[in-house]
């Protein structure tokens, strides 16, 4: 369909979609509901249904198994029996806010050695809106190449308001370095600030941002470190306080940044830092400001997991020896999984489109194996990378089940047999 003027013609804006699905949309008709949008069915747990059959599953991020924890279960029910779902109504700063999301926010800040938090709803969208809140035109973003999807965003909006960014290959300190020099006469030339943001923890590959080298340039540099910590809160560092924490340099995170959707098997986050800082994103975050708060059961579960985080050790004892035995399998098997460090346990092998389907179809169907595959154009062409994450909740025994699976998929991989006429048609071996 067309819209004409005498000038031009405007072309449907439906009419783009329905011919560009995007890099994702472009496999629906294959992938949908099996690679992308699957369904597991059962409590959340290492074993779970997916299309009928049990998976040993490897893909949720319920690290230290709070999901079910029956004090979480009972904390989340009490809640939502006293209060139900909609309470508080609003937004926090209209009507929405209540003394247990003041508690948690105290608590949170204590926790991570911070002087105040600010409690978020949704980690993605607080992300963008903490650069946006925090860099206006004049001020310079220094930022790694493999952040996170919600950092990047919060650059490209930067951008978009006349901003300056300049971005350093992973964990390349020396390019660190001198992206911040230019950073150093761009803020010079505006009148602005730095801002460097990184990873405690990256969470397609499992290595650790270089905190201890980073905040050592500030005796070299002027700037502010903002340090997304998703993956490392609840899982490092001595009580579970996160990558500062294991770095021994929280003091040097200006701004520490964590969800609960990980190690705390949750729904929200926090920001948090120096008292004014915090309340200048509390009253300037338009994503919390124009967004209903957290319902109360979310609150509560909330104390009840960071409770439970505190004062049980062995919640993170029991994930690092999953870890640890899983990860020293997996090496002395042969396997790449590159520099992780953190419970995030890639597996890379090479392969493309084709081959990395039918793995992971082989796996699931054949070994009972549920995890995550990334290919191109994530990660670059010709390699495959399993992504699996580890939690308490796992055994022993389903490490040597997932290894022994992998060691034949792998064989099956270099043999050439994902490439030939042994595994059948990709949509009957989905629809079995």
């Amino acid at each position: 369909m067309h819209f004409k003027n005498k000038n031009f013609s405007i072309v449907d804006i439906f009419d783009k979609i329905r011919t560009e699905r995007g890099p994702l949309g472009q496999h629906k008709s294959i992938a949908h509901g099996y690679f992308m949008f699957p369904k597991l069915v059962g409590e959340i747990h290492p074993h779970m249904m997916f299309r009928g059959k049990k998976m040993l599953n490897w893909s949720l991020n319920n690290y230290i198994g709070l999901a079910n924890h029956p004090e979480v279960r009972k904390a989340d029910a009490d809640a939502a029996a006293e209060y139900g779902m909609a309470y508080p109504m609003g937004a926090r700063m209209m009507s929405g806010n209540t003394k247990y999301h003041e508690e948690l926010e105290n608590k949170l800040a204590a926790f991570v050695d911070k002087k105040d938090a600010f409690l978020i709803n949704y980690g993605y969208q607080a992300m963008v809106s903490i650069i946006d809140s925090l860099s206006g035109r004049n001020d310079v973003i220094v930022y790694d190449s493999e952040s996170h999807a919600c950092i990047m965003d919060g650059v490209f909006l930067h951008k978009a308001k006349g901003g300056k960014s300049f971005v350093f290959p992973h964990n390349d300190m020396d390019r660190c370095r001198k992206m911040l020099g230019f950073a150093s006469k761009r803020a010079e030339e505006t009148g602005g600030g730095i801002l460097l943001i990184t990873e405690g923890v990256f969470g397609m590959e499992g290595d650790l941002g270089k905190l201890d080298e980073i905040v050592a340039m500030k005796k070299d540099y002027q700037f502010r470190l903002l340090v997304d910590d998703a993956h490392g809160f609840g899982t490092m560092g001595k009580t579970g306080a996160g990558a500062g924490e294991h770095f021994g340099v929280q003091d040097g995170i200006d701004l520490y940044f964590a969800t609960f959707a990980k190690a705390m098997a949750g729904i929200g986050g926090f920001i948090a830092g120096d008292e004014d800082v915090v309340d200048f994103l509390r009253y300037n975050m338009r994503s919390q400001t124009f967004a209903k708060a957290l319902p109360m059961p979310m609150v509560k579960g909330a104390l009840k997991r960071l409770e439970l985080l505190k004062n049980d050790p062995s919640l993170r004892e029991d994930l690092w020896t999953i870890v640890k035995a899983l990860q020293k399998g997996l090496r002395e098997n042969g396997f790449d999984i590159g520099n992780t460090e953190s419970p995030v346990t890639p597996v890379m092998m090479h392969g493309g489109l084709i081959e990395a389907t039918k793995l992971i179809i082989d796996l699931r169907e054949n070994y009972g194996v549920f995890t995550s595959v990334v290919i191109y154009p994530v990660i670059p062409k010709g390699h495959i990378l399993l992504r699996i994450i580890p939690t308490s909740k796992h055994t022993l025994e389903d490490v040597d089940r997932t290894i022994t699976a992998f060691k034949e998929c792998q064989n099956k991989l270099k043999s050439g047999a994902y490439n030939s006429d042994e595994f059948e048609d990709l949509a009957t071996l989905m629809s079995s």
